[in-house]
């Protein structure tokens, strides 16, 4: 597994999956611990999100014209300049509200452009898909582990500023590893097909794999009532009262058990990948019920725990099940409408956090998020196509 280009890769991956996992945590925690409300704190986040889930599907058709990887370099070259400018911008003040969203929105670009070739890459650098895919879940895991940590530490001694310089080392890294990354040929679309034929092409073969858009539909009510409120309204709980050094503690846990869960994922190789997934996700509720019932930071962390070692062995059987089902002259485009679809209400339930809470308060929305998790992962496993998938033999 551990060829040149994978070095390579897996030296890029982990800088950029660093600089990603700091980024969320130093703009809520930067924001309220610099006096700003919880509505401010989703609303950026729901910028950063929102032009990649509306520009990624550009990105996979890009991605299959121009290559990935060249898409890639592009993304990280974007990403660096707005670090930059956000390391700036934090360092002076942050006086207008729109600048700070406006390089949350470029960043938010860049992603859409680097996804979908991050996923389409993995199938040419490696035999075994699931391991690597294990292997790289692992790296994002030790990232999301050290990244909420650092980021959470410097913004606890008022230095977001040096977050973001950082990062946009880390986007410089990257690049460079990219630059060097050689691959063969890779599949592309027929010449001569337009922008929205290629568009077109990859809804069909997207709409054709009922396993795939069933997960698909089942993520979106997830990512509205669960996953989207949950970053700010946590941070809106805990920075008030344990400090910015304990939500960044507290989301370190969250790596270290995603760094189990993908440990575990690189042998585990069951026969229906989903359905293990899915009962893996059951985890996933434990952190809402800690929040309500307003746990110590240990008890938090301990949740965190088991929710990352769900979530790892969860995106390891999902990223594998994509990239050995889907065809490589159409895996781009299919990603790309995968993660439209995975993240697409993301900024909508982010930027409902704070509405949400004034209206309903704290408690009625975590319960919410809480069966709503529970539900999901309860809907995967009783949807047939989903339960029934069969894992691809590794290539010889």
């Amino acid at each position: 597994m551990w060829s040149r280009n994978f070095r390579y890769w897996f030296t890029a991956r982990s800088a950029g999956l660093l600089s990603w996992a700091m980024l969320p945590v130093a703009v809520s925690a930067g924001l309220i611990d610099s006096g700003h409300g919880l509505a401010t704190a989703g609303y950026a986040m729901a910028f950063l999100a929102g032009p990649f889930v509306g520009l990624v599907l550009f990105g996979g058709v890009l991605a299959d014209r121009f290559t990935a990887r060249r898409m890639m370099i592009v993304a990280d070259l974007a990403n660096l300049t707005a670090h930059v400018l956000l390391a700036v911008l934090f360092l002076h003040g942050i006086d207008r509200l729109w600048q700070l969203y406006a390089l949350l929105a470029v960043a938010g670009t860049a992603n859409a452009l680097f996804q979908p070739g991050a996923s389409s890459t993995v199938p040419l650098i490696a035999r075994d898909v699931q391991g690597a895919n294990g292997v790289l879940r692992t790296s994002e895991a030790i990232t999301g582990l050290g990244g909420p940590a650092l980021a959470g530490v410097l913004v606890g001694f008022g230095s977001t500023g040096w977050v973001m310089a950082i990062s946009a080392l880390a986007y410089a890294t990257s690049a460079s590893c990219l630059f060097a990354l050689r691959l063969g040929r890779v599949p592309a679309p027929p010449a001569g097909d337009g922008l929205w034929r290629n568009l077109v092409v990859g809804w069909h073969e997207f709409r054709a794999r009922s396993w795939l858009w069933g997960v698909i539909v089942i993520w979106m009510v997830y990512a509205v009532l669960a996953w989207g409120p949950q970053l700010s309204l946590a941070a809106g709980l805990i920075v008030p009262r344990h400090g910015a050094a304990a939500f960044g503690l507290v989301n370190c846990a969250l790596g270290a058990g995603t760094v189990a869960g993908g440990l575990v994922a690189i042998r585990y190789k069951p026969a229906r990948p989903l359905a293990a997934g899915a009962v893996a996700m059951f985890a996933y509720p434990l952190y809402p019920l800690a929040l309500v019932l307003d746990a110590p930071v240990w008890l938090l962390a301990a949740t965190q725990v088991l929710v990352g070692a769900g979530i790892g062995i969860w995106g390891v059987m999902w990223a594998t099940s994509v990239q050995t089902q889907v065809p490589g002259e159409v895996l781009n485009r299919v990603h790309a409408y995968e993660v439209a679809g995975s993240v697409g209400l993301y900024p909508l339930g982010s930027a409902l956090a704070g509405p949400a809470v004034h209206a309903f308060g704290s408690t009625p929305v975590l319960l919410a998020g809480l069966v709503v998790a529970t539900l999901t992962a309860t809907a995967l496993l009783l949807t047939r196509p989903i339960r029934t998938l069969t894992r691809v033999p590794d290539r010889a």
